[in-house]
């Protein structure tokens, strides 16, 4: 009897349990069609999105068109140059040539001249250079002065004419002109960027260790590969050649560094003339270490050349007694004004010419002497 009765409530909770399951497998259709229908219930997308109609502009500001204006008058003398070394093949022994760097430039004048930096050139078996309008041509290298970090290259573009840079002066410059450059920054050929004049008569170090007095100080973003590139007046004038950057990474940063133009256009003709310009000077090899060693200020003279100007003048090199005692030139003064290290003295000679008659006063360790010197060409 028991037996019977279980059998009963075990046909009686079948169809209990078939009903539990046809509504699971309902709730999971409808959550399945749900799912599937949901994009269109809660839509982002409207089928019938059309363009916008465009606001009129309006005219330019005035600002902006002289920026326009200027970029089409000046962009044509920039140029692009891309340095070149020569690889031989083990094998073969044939020579190549590669890429080695780029760097910027300018159209000097129309028989084609490029101004450029030293420092862009300067390790190149090779260069070509790039005009505006993207034909290359190859360069010979025409002369240096690495002293001012400046070279000048030369292409024959086969009568084509040239765009040659407005010069302006340096001489007159005001902190807080707008400024702008155009050059290739990291192979980013007639990039143009705006800023100001943030300093005058800053003071950089060439590679030669020479200082080059009187630069330009700006924010107008230089980058890798501007180098050698002008920097221009809101004439559209080059007033200084992009040279250097102070920053902790090697890109921008916001202090951006330009050779003044009254120094490149005193020294590219010379260039152009004769390789590389005449410099007047006194004929020594100082010796700035030594000084610091010795707890001495003022240029140490350390070689004295035959026959050069100094010689002349009586002035003496690095010298020891029979004693072991140092004899020593020291130039502390040139025409009156303090000489503390060779920095200072280049500073005073540089803007002098050949023939020029200076005053020194030079510290020995027995006296103080004043000489009169006439500058050679060296």
């Amino acid at each position: 009897m028991e037996q019977n009765n279980m059998d009963r409530n075990r046909i009686a909770a079948r169809p209990d349990q078939s009903r539990g399951l046809i509504l699971l497998l309902v709730a999971l259709l409808v959550v399945l069609l749900f799912w599937q229908i949901r994009p269109w219930l809660f839509s982002v997308h409207d089928r019938k999105a059309m363009p916008r109609a465009i606001t009129p502009r309006g005219d330019l500001a005035e600002d902006e068109r002289s920026t326009i204006d200027l970029f089409r008058q000046a962009s044509p003398s920039v140029v692009f140059i891309t340095s070149k070394a020569r690889r031989r093949d083990l094998f073969s022994l044939y020579a190549t040539e590669v890429p080695q760097g780029t760097g910027s430039g300018f159209v000097w004048d129309e028989n084609g001249y490029i101004v450029t930096n030293f420092h862009v050139i300067k390790d190149a078996e090779a260069a070509d250079v790039t005009l505006s309008d993207h034909s290359t041509w190859p360069a010979r290298l025409v002369g240096v002065e690495p002293d001012k970090d400046l070279a000048v290259l030369k292409i024959d573009t086969q009568g084509r004419a040239l765009h040659a840079i407005a010069v302006g002066t340096s001489a007159d410059l005001e902190v807080g002109q707008k400024v702008f450059a155009i050059g290739n920054p990291f192979g980013f050929d007639q990039t143009l960027t705006t800023g100001v004049i943030s300093g005058l008569g800053r003071v950089i170090q060439s590679l030669t260790g020479r200082p080059i007095e009187g630069v330009i100080q700006t924010d107008a973003a230089i980058n890798p590969g501007n180098s050698g590139g002008p920097l221009l007046d809101s004439a559209g004038r080059l007033i200084g050649i992009n040279t250097a950057i102070v920053s902790p990474s090697g890109a921008y940063a916001g202090i951006g560094f330009a050779v003044p133009v009254d120094v490149v256009n005193r020294l590219v003709p010379q260039i152009i003339r004769y390789g590389r310009p005449p410099r007047a000077g006194l004929g020594v090899t100082l010796d700035d270490h030594m000084a610091r060693r010795l707890g001495m200020e003022g240029a140490l003279i350390r070689e004295v050349r035959p026959d050069s100007a100094a010689e002349k003048a009586g002035l003496r090199p690095l010298q020891y007694d029979s004693r072991g005692r140092i004899r020593v030139d020291l130039i502390v003064a040139v025409d009156g004004q303090p000489v503390r290290n060779s920095r200072d003295l280049f500073r005073l000679l540089d803007a002098r010419e050949i023939g020029d008659r200076v005053a020194l006063r030079v510290w020995r360790p027995e006296e103080q002497i004043d000489v009169e010197v006439t500058l050679q060409a060296l």
